[in-house]
């Protein structure tokens, strides 16, 4: 498709959280390729427990975090565009910018991946479009899907690899890091590790992520994420007795990793912790940034060592301890380039406005026609 040039374009971007809804206005202009943005406002709406605790689900919020982005805009007087809200919880789909269909809209509504806040992203930026005649999408939810056959084999028939990860985040800094070398996305091979509370090392592949670790359930440990464990003995612990199958699901997913040895999700602490001489602080460091460092190695054999560079991203990427001790093992790969911080509501509003001036085509989402999905 032509890139082409657009006038302004003033875009909301929504991003729902377990407490919390971020919205972001940004007054976009440019080319697909270089845009210039600009934020006009951005906050982050925190919303009380007592409050989100008298729902019985969460799409019984939406209403309630509706009327929140309502005020929001009601001091933001400037012609919207466009509204993107953050995906969700979808069905497995290639990367790209999907409007708010209503087959989209029923999935997030009756969770058909599973039950997430993020899940009201799409169902916001459809409900604050409709009242102003705008158009609404989602980009690259957490279910993006562009695997290799090969890399869905697990070893057991029964079992399947689940493309789950920061889809969002890695595919925006794998555009940053094209832009940056002066490339097309489409030429370039990444590895792209997204350092947060879950970690995600993925494979891209001339733009497409044909290998990614399940962030929930793979992987390296993280922040409070057991990672991937070893197989036998997480059967033992599942089928001993000791711990009640709902209690080992949040042991791996909120409550593994640093949490589950240090009591604290906080890496920040555990470095200090470390500085200070607690030797079991700095051996759990050393042992993330070793199996991140194993991981970014495995994805550098997926794409048979052609790799343009690899990037660290993420909130933990703006820590030197950790990203010198992840560059220490994987430097001798490609260069190492650091794009710290997720400025997800950013990469939301970009992926909308390549649609709106036909720098992309918008994607179809299954049951849809049309599109590139």
């Amino acid at each position: 498709m032509t890139d082409t040039t657009h006038e302004r374009c003033i875009i909301l971007a929504v991003n729902p959280g377990n407490t919390s809804t971020k919205v972001g206005l940004f007054e976009v202009s440019g080319d697909g390729n270089a845009p210039r943005v600009v934020p006009l406002r951005d906050q982050s709406l925190t919303h009380d427990d007592d409050n989100l605790s008298g729902f019985e689900s969460i799409p019984d919020q939406l209403e309630f975090r509706l009327e929140a982005v309502r005020d929001f805009l009601r001091t933001n007087t400037v012609p919207i565009s466009a509204v993107v809200g953050r995906g969700g919880l979808l069905r497995p789909v290639p990367g790209g910018t999907y409007p708010t269909s209503e087959s989209l809209l029923m999935d997030l509504r009756t969770g058909f991946g599973g039950h997430h806040a993020s899940n009201l992203g799409g169902l916001l930026a459809a409900a604050i479009a409709a009242e102003r005649d705008v158009p609404s999408f989602v980009v690259d939810p957490v279910s993006v899907d562009e695997m290799h056959p090969v890399a869905r084999i697990s070893g057991l028939p029964e079992i399947e690899r689940v493309s789950l990860w920061h889809a969002l985040n890695c595919k925006a800094a794998a555009r940053e890091m094209a832009r940056k070398m002066g490339k097309q996305l489409q030429e370039s091979n990444f590895v792209i590790v997204h350092l947060g509370s879950g970690i995600t090392v993925a494979a891209m592949e001339r733009g497409r992520a044909v290998d990614v670790n399940n962030a929930v359930a793979e992987g390296p440990f993280g922040a409070d994420r057991a990672g991937g464990l070893p197989a036998t003995s997480l059967v033992d612990l599942a089928t001993g007795g000791t711990v009640a199958p709902a209690e080992l699901r949040r042991r791996l997913m909120g409550g593994g990793g640093l949490f589950a040895y240090l009591g604290t999700r906080d890496t920040r602490a555990v470095e200090v912790r470390a500085e200070e001489g607690d030797e079991q602080a700095l051996l759990l460091l050393d042992a993330m940034t070793y199996q991140i460092g194993k991981e970014t190695a495995a994805m550098a054999s997926v794409l048979k060592g052609d790799v343009d560079a690899i990037v660290l991203t993420g909130g933990m990427a703006r820590s030197h301890r950790i990203t010198e001790a992840i560059i220490d093992r994987v430097g001798w790969i490609a260069p190492v380039t650091l794009l710290p911080g997720e400025d997800e509501l950013k990469a939301l509003a970009l992926g909308a406005y390549r649609v709106l001036i036909g720098a992309e085509r918008p994607a179809a989402y299954p049951g849809d026609g049309g599109g590139e999905g």
